[in-house]
C-alpha cells in the first residue's frame, strides 16, 4: 500500500543516495530513520568497503533507532559481503518499520524485505521506486545481465567519416565535444580500445580537465587484442591501471570485466572493434559526436556489421540531442 506520508522522508533518502559515487561496484543508497516525526539518523553509501546507508543512519541515531521507521532507497540487503546484512542491522537496532524504494535486483543480495517481514517487522516496498531505480539504472542492468553497461562512443563527420582519405583524423570533433568525452570517461568504470587504436593513436585514455590535469579516480584502461604494446606506450604509464586482454572473444571481455566488478564501460576503440561489439549484441548505448565537416572519402566511422539488407539492421531509440557549438551529440539506446 502506497502512503503519501512515506514520500517526504523517502525523498530525503534519495537526496542522500545521490551523494554516493556514480562509478562503484555497489549501488548508490540513502537511508533516513524517522521517530516521532523527526529524522534521527541519516546515512548513504560512500562506495565499496564503506558502511552501507542503513548502518550509517543507525550509527547516527544510536538508541533513538529503536521503534523508528527506516526509509531506504533500495531494499535492505540480506547477504554478507564486506559488511554484514543490513536486514540484520535493522533488526538488531529494533526498528519497527522499514520502507524501501527499489527492490534489490541483485540475486546475491536480494530478499531483505522478506527476511524483515519474517521477523515481524512491518515492511512497505515500491515507494518512489522509479526515482530510486533511476539512481542506479546502469548498476541494475549490470547485476541483472551479468555484464557491464556498454556505451560506444565515436566521432564522425556529417557524411559518416572518422578520418580523411590520407588517414588524418585529429581533430574531427571540436573542443567542446572533446571536453564532453572526458566527462563521459569520469562516469565509467573502464575504457576499452583495441590494439589497433592503441598502436595507431597512442592514447592515454584518462579523464582530464581542460588544462590536462587528471580529474578524480581514473577508469580502468582495457586493451583488447593479441599484439604487444611498446614499452613507452602511454597506456602503460602510471596515470591509471591498464588491463590487456589477449582475446578476440568480446563476450569473454565483458565477462571478465563483470567479474572485476566493472559496471559501466566506454568503448572508444576504432570502427572495427566498435562494430564487432555492436554485431555481437554487446552495445547498450551509442553516443555519436557529429562534426560539421564533409570529407566525401576516407575511413567510415562504423565498420562492417554483417547487415546485408535493411530488415537486418539493429534499431535504436534516440533519447538525447545536445548541441556542442557546431557539433551535435546524439545519444541512442537499443530498442
Amino acid at each position: 500500500m502506497q502512503r503519501p506520508d512515506f514520500e517526504q522522508p523517502m525523498r530525503a533518502a534519495l537526496d542522500l543516495a545521490a551523494r554516493g559515487p556514480v562509478v562503484d561496484p555497489n549501488p548508490r543508497v540513502g537511508c533516513v530513520l524517522v521517530r516521532d516525526g523527526e529524522i534521527v539518523g541519516r546515512g548513504w553509501h560512500a562506495g565499496a568497503g564503506t558502511p552501507h546507508a542503513e548502518v550509517g543512519a543507525l550509527t547516527e541515531a544510536g538508541e533513538r533507532a529503536r521503534g523508528a521507521t527506516a526509509y531506504v532507497t533500495l531494499e535492505p540487503c540480506a547477504h554478507t559481503g564486506r559488511t554484514g546484512p543490513c536486514a540484520d542491522a535493522l533488526t538488531d537496532a529494533g526498528v519497527s518499520r522499514v520502507v524501501y524504494g527499489q527492490s534489490d535486483p541483485n540475486p546475491v543480495a536480494r530478499g531483505g524485505g522478506e527476511v524483515l517481514r519474517g521477523r515481524g517487522i512491518e515492511v512497505h516496498g515500491g515507494v518512489l521506486a522509479d526515482e530510486a531505480a533511476a539512481l542506479n539504472e546502469r548498476w541494475t542492468y549490470a547485476v541483472t545481465h551479468e555484464k557491464p553497461w556498454v556505451t560506444w562512443k565515436f566521432a564522425m563527420t556529417v557524411d559518416g567519416r572518422s578520418a580523411a582519405a590520407d588517414g588524418t583524423s585529429q581533430w574531427i570533433s571540436n573542443e567542446q565535444s572533446r571536453a564532453d568525452v572526458h566527462e563521459l570517461r569520469r562516469h565509467v568504470g573502464a575504457i576499452v580500445v583495441g590494439t589497433g587504436t592503441a598502436l595507431a593513436d597512442d592514447p592515454q585514455l584518462t579523464a582530464r580537465a581542460a588544462d590536462g590535469a587528471a580529474t578524480g579516480p581514473q577508469p580502468l584502461r582495457v586493451v583488447v587484442g593479441d599484439r604487444d604494446l611498446p614499452a613507452g606506450a602511454r597506456l602503460l604509464d602510471d596515470a591509471a591501471d591498464t588491463l590487456h586482454l589477449r582475446t578476440h572473444d568480446l563476450a569473454a571481455v565483458t565477462k571478465e570485466l563483470h567479474a572485476r566488478d566493472i559496471r559501466t564501460v566506454l568503448l572508444e576503440g576504432g570502427p572495427t572493434l566498435g562494430a564487432a561489439f555492436c554485431a555481437a549484441g554487446l552495445v547498450d548505448e551509442i553516443v555519436a559526436y557529429v562534426a560539421p565537416l564533409l570529407l566525401g572519402a576516407g575511413s567510415p566511422a562504423v565498420g562492417p556489421l554483417g547487415v546485408g539488407t535493411l530488415s537486418d539492421a539493429t534499431a535504436w531509440t534516440l533519447y538525447d540531442v545536445t548541441r556542442l557549438a557546431d557539433d551535435v551529440r546524439l545519444s541512442y539506446r537499443r530498442k
